[in-house]
């Protein structure tokens, strides 16, 4: 699909202004592109790794279907589905892992495991214990994988090796660790950390929705989230509404902190910062769209093109992200 609606926006930009059909047909290739969730990292300012040598790393464990026997398959894919591992456009490097897994239900582990269990009990005359049942489902699993459904995800990764800067394209801890275990593997040395900054996400959130701090280059939108910092876990959460900042001090003041804050940068990109320096929902607003580059007409033109603007856009708001966080902690 996404392969015809390319050909669709080149074609459109070939025509006269006034006979192309309407804008969102080449909208659906530009937000497409976007990274929907940001986790970031720091790459070492000394690592230096050409897109070529980074491609022949990362093609020692290209993506392979896994055998019946495998539960999880781990590998590189190509990011435009063409053989290359690594896109690269003016330093920015794009690539993708997928993960195949097997699906086993649940339900039907357990009803196998108990109709083997029973004609056990016939046998032996009484019932299979715990340490029985565990070795009957072990084997279970065993001789139902080679049946078991496979799905597969890809998650995508940039690498901005001008400003040494590693974000990837997952909400979940476990596919960026998939993402990092990998690369580790790939390329050594891969040196690569976490992002600290010297105000935590969660006090400076928490500040600029009471209104104690000015910010410059963001605006607070209207999702939040506040949680207790206790043991309740007790949280609060203003969705599609703006918080009341004397009904946020209260909260403040009863031990609550903001843990997930809906911002704007810039009136370029919408998203949602969380206390662990995550951000999230990513989206670029109606000001990125005009900047399509209209010259380009053939896929790779308008993929390249896309791709520039997303990582220039999204390097200039990690910048500033991280400035309003009271800069990187060394």
């Amino acid at each position: 699909m996404a392969g015809r609606h390319r050909k669709i926006c080149a074609y459109n930009r070939t025509l006269p202004r006034a006979l192309r059909p309407p804008f969102f047909f080449c909208l659906f290739i530009f937000v497409s592109m976007w990274f929907k969730n940001l986790r970031i990292y720091r790459l070492s300012p000394d690592w230096v790794c050409s897109a070529e040598e980074l491609e022949e790393a990362l093609s020692k464990h290209s993506f392979t279907p896994g055998s019946s026997q495998e539960p999880l398959s781990l590998g590189w894919v190509s990011p435009r589905e063409n053989s290359a591992l690594v896109h690269e456009v003016n330093g920015q490097y794009l690539i993708a892992l997928r993960a195949e897994k097997k699906l086993l239900p649940t339900t039907v582990i357990n009803q196998v495991a108990r109709e083997k269990a029973r004609d056990i009990e016939e046998q032996q005359g009484y019932k299979p214990g715990r340490k029985q049942m565990k070795e009957i489902k072990e084997q279970v699993i065993v001789d139902l994988m080679p049946r078991a459904f496979a799905v597969s995800r890809d998650t995508r990764v940039w690498l901005d090796t001008r400003n040494h800067w590693l974000a990837i394209d997952a909400a979940a801890t476990a596919k960026s660790d998939e993402v990092l275990g990998l690369l580790a593997k790939s390329v050594e040395p891969f040196p690569v950390q976490p992002l600290y900054t010297e105000q935590s996400p969660g006090a400076a959130m928490t500040s600029w929705l009471v209104g104690e701090e000015q910010l410059a280059n963001f605006t607070v939108d209207q999702d939040t989230e506040l949680r207790s910092t206790g043991d309740s876990g007790a949280a609060v959460r203003y969705v599609k509404q703006s918080a009341d900042i004397d009904e946020v001090r209260k909260h403040v003041e009863a031990g609550k902190q903001c843990t997930r804050l809906a911002m704007t940068w810039a009136d370029r990109i919408s998203f949602v910062l969380t206390d662990a320096l995550d951000v999230k929902r990513v989206a670029p607003l109606d000001i990125l769209t005009e900047k399509q580059d209209v010259t380009a007409v053939n896929d790779d033109e308008i993929f390249d093109a896309d791709m520039t603007l997303m990582t220039s856009e999204l390097a200039k708001m990690i910048s500033d992200l991280v400035e309003v966080l009271g800069g990187e902690r060394k």
